[in-house]
């Protein structure tokens, strides 16, 4: 009867050592932080004002944001258009050495369409021009380092205003050897960008200083909904995909908020990395009349439209738009 107690006794102890073991484990996994990853890519290569900038000035600010990607052993895909090699004929080839010093550096790079053209203003034909003829420069400079041609980033994330467009324009891209990249963090930098420019023409320090305080800030808040977003609709936060643009902000404070999002506990990834995450695949029947995100995409295609986004800066939306309005 004792021995039989004393086995009882050691199978009850080890079950409930088990037990333990398990809730402390399951505990351990609820507070666990998410394994945050990832890929950057900036648009509008050479430069996004590149109609009002010198080519020194160009080359200058890609060394910039290059150097800080390196810096942080950041990898990224940085996506072209053309057109903005032409600006002035007297620095086309200054430009295209712009280009070349991301594929020297060891960065990719991908086709942004000729002339940023919307999918959705100027339709399906007029936007496989602006591909095809967006494939002049790239593919020689690609080749030159031994790469190839492979990734497209739809201007203005405008995908199609209705699905047939936008089936029988991804049917061209995928004919064409792309592979389409999408976005799921977007913080709008490009509209912080020419308050920036304006205020450094202006020599304006406060100002400087109040767009790079807020282009963070605006990150974070972004970041924070995306998070959320994605894990309530997926039950996971994939790997993200990050969305910025080459600009003089981005070439200043570009480090900072690579910091930022490594605080937030992500590593960077490559594109390709990026791209593997199941997510990429899900059903997405998203058309519009403007372009959004990707976790947007797959809210709205399950019937679930995303509420509560964080609003824009108000400060900086109305600096913007004043500098949009025509000048007398």
């Amino acid at each position: 009867m004792k021995i039989y107690s004393l086995k009882s006794a050691l199978v009850f102890l080890c079950v409930l050592l088990t037990f333990s073991a398990a809730v402390v484990t399951l505990a351990f996994a609820a507070d666990a932080p998410p394994d945050r990853q990832i890929a950057v890519t900036i648009d509008d290569l050479p430069a996004g004002a590149a109609s009002s900038m010198s080519a020194a000035a160009i080359t200058e600010m890609n060394a910039k944001i290059l150097a800080a990607l390196r810096q942080a052993k950041v990898p990224a895909v940085g996506f072209v258009n053309e057109r903005k090699l032409y600006y002035n004929w007297d620095e086309v080839n200054e430009r295209i050495k712009a280009l070349n010093m991301w594929l020297d550096a060891g960065f990719d790079l991908g086709n942004h369409t000729f002339g940023h053209t919307s999918l959705n203003l100027m339709g399906l034909k007029e936007f496989e021009d602006s591909v095809i003829k967006g494939e002049s420069v790239l593919p020689l400079l690609l080749a030159q380092h031994n790469k190839k041609l492979r990734y497209f980033r739809h201007p203005y994330l405008d995908t199609g205003r209705d699905l047939q467009t936008r089936r029988e324009a991804e049917a061209f891209l995928v004919a064409r050897g792309y592979r389409i990249a999408p976005v799921t963090m977007d913080a709008w930098d490009w509209n912080f960008a020419g308050v920036y420019d304006d205020a450094k023409k202006r020599g304006d320090t406060a100002l400087l200083q109040e767009v790079a305080s807020s282009y963070l800030a605006y990150h974070a808040a972004v970041f924070a909904y995306e998070e959320k977003l994605s894990k309530d609709l997926l039950g996971y936060e994939p790997k993200q995909i990050l969305l910025l643009h080459a600009n003089n902000l981005e070439a200043d404070h570009i480090a900072e908020l690579l910091e930022m999002i490594r605080k937030r506990g992500y590593r960077f990834i490559t594109l390709d990395d990026a791209l593997s995450d199941d997510a990429y695949g899900m059903p997405d029947t998203f058309v519009g009349e403007e372009g959004t995100g990707w976790i947007e995409h797959w809210a709205i295609t399950r019937g679930q439209p995303p509420r509560g986004a964080p609003v824009f800066p108000p400060a900086i939306e109305e600096r913007a738009k004043a500098l949009r309005q025509p000048q007398p």
